[in-house]
């Protein structure tokens, strides 16, 4: 029996009714990490969830009643109600992808699970390598070279040499492995690099420099479900 639920504590969002997956979000690409699987799994498995845009020019994700949610005050974070009403908050990127996959990506279609051996560790090897590695250099890539006040040009070249550096390792990793970063199909390491990498141009970095990648992105960017996932 369904039970109506006040977990998220939202002071813009109705009363939702368990079970449900909520995403609290916007559209950069850590956010996009998790749409584009989430409008995966809908299409594959008929997934529904809640999408929750968190207004970034108020700084509503410092704001306490998300802060509840996660202590670190970031985006994208996922609240998933059961049937039973047990919830369960799960923030970090890297994290919200093992978790969806594990608990929604049943057959498989995206995600390689423990049984799957040897390619369960690829896939957290370079998933980990995105979020520990690829991400924050690029991320202060694009804050030194388009948000910044200052224009400190010593920031824009550590951090826009180090992207390219991390390219680099995708080129050879690409090369390597027939075109995916993990076995021989879109999985979570691909989705987490692809709303990043595709943005290269907006730090002057030409992906024709790295043809295997610049082709990855053009074969992912023809993918089903791809577009939607962008756009949410």
């Amino acid at each position: 029996m369904s039970t109506s639920t006040d977990y998220e504590h939202d002071p813009k969002s109705e009363q939702l009714t368990a079970p449900y997956l909520k995403l609290y979000s916007i559209g950069t690409p850590n956010g996009q990490k998790i749409t584009i699987y989430l409008e995966l799994l809908e299409k594959a498995y008929g997934l529904k969830y809640n999408y929750r845009k968190i207004d970034f020019a108020n700084n509503e994700q410092k704001e306490p009643w998300f802060i509840k949610l996660n202590p670190n005050g970031k985006i994208p974070t996922i609240s998933d109600v059961d049937a039973n009403g047990k919830q369960t908050v799960i923030f970090e990127t890297g994290a919200i992808l093992q978790y969806l996959g594990e608990t929604y990506d049943t057959e498989n279609k995206y995600y390689y699970s423990l049984k799957n051996g040897d390619l369960y560790w690829d896939q957290v090897k370079w998933l980990t390598f995105q979020v520990a590695s690829h991400a924050p250099y690029q991320g202060q890539a694009n804050h030194f070279r388009i948000f910044a006040k200052e224009k400190i040009q010593y920031g824009i070249d550590r951090y826009t040499d180090e992207t390219k550096r991390v390219f680099g390792v995708y080129e050879i990793r690409l090369k390597e492995n027939n075109g995916w970063l993990v076995g021989d199909k879109l999985n979570i390491a691909d989705i987490a690099a692809f709303p990043w990498i595709r943005n290269a141009a907006k730090i002057d970095i030409d992906l024709a420099e790295f043809p295997a990648l610049k082709a990855w992105v053009d074969k992912i960017e023809k993918i089903d479900g791809i577009q939607e996932g962008l756009n949410v």
